[in-house]
């Protein structure tokens, strides 16, 4: 079971039965479904999936209550010396906290990643697109990340107001059920800490 865009699907075929699917071609949700119908299994994944929701949206009303219901929040990672921005349907945490939760994204974000899914811009430009909350995706495989001590980034509103949440990348890339449940967990501890 994989993506569509692995390589040697072909040769792994020939090894053993493969599912493949197009990323986003189904919602996250629904892609947990189906492969749980692959392995037989599609009960529990239908009851995963209500108890995630249900849980998700719960955190996220007792985060809005904490932050209010117009905070903003945008997601963004720094990969090889780009930055990108991310819509509500490109991993990282984006379907929790925009389609679970319900919060918001600021309208520059709206604009240039929502259809998209992302948005790659230069570091200098990042406080144009950063909302309230900053969730701040960052690989350990990538060493640059002298953009934190920038002037222009630590004149950003939300790092100012010490609302800026980093994130390992390598658990933020996927959308599967325990990245999933590790991404509800970290939104829940950050957003909500005392």
């Amino acid at each position: 079971i994989g993506l569509d865009n692995i390589e040697n699907a072909d040769q792994l075929s020939e090894i053993a039965p493969t599912v493949l699917f197009t990323y986003g071609e189904l919602s996250y949700l629904d892609q947990i479904v189906e492969i749980g119908k692959v392995v037989n299994k599609e009960e529990e994944a239908v009851a995963w999936v209500e108890e995630f929701q249900t849980e998700a949206q719960t955190v996220g009303e007792e985060i809005k209550a904490v932050i209010g219901e117009d905070a903003t929040v945008t997601v963004a990672e720094n990969f090889e010396k780009q930055m990108y921005i991310f819509g509500d349907n490109w991993a990282r945490g984006t379907e929790i906290l925009y389609q679970e939760m319900g919060l918001n994204m600021p309208e520059t974000v709206k604009e240039n990643a929502l259809d998209a899914g992302y948005y790659a811009i230069s570091e200098e430009v990042l406080g144009d697109y950063i909302g309230d909350y900053l969730i701040l995706s960052l690989a350990a495989t990538d060493p640059e990340t002298s953009f934190l001590d920038a002037e222009w980034f630590q004149n950003i509103p939300a790092v100012q107001n010490n609302q800026v949440f980093v994130a390992d990348a390598e658990t933020f890339y996927f959308n599967d059920s325990l990245s999933l449940d590790y991404q509800l967990d970290f939104f829940e501890e950050s957003f909500l800490a005392e």
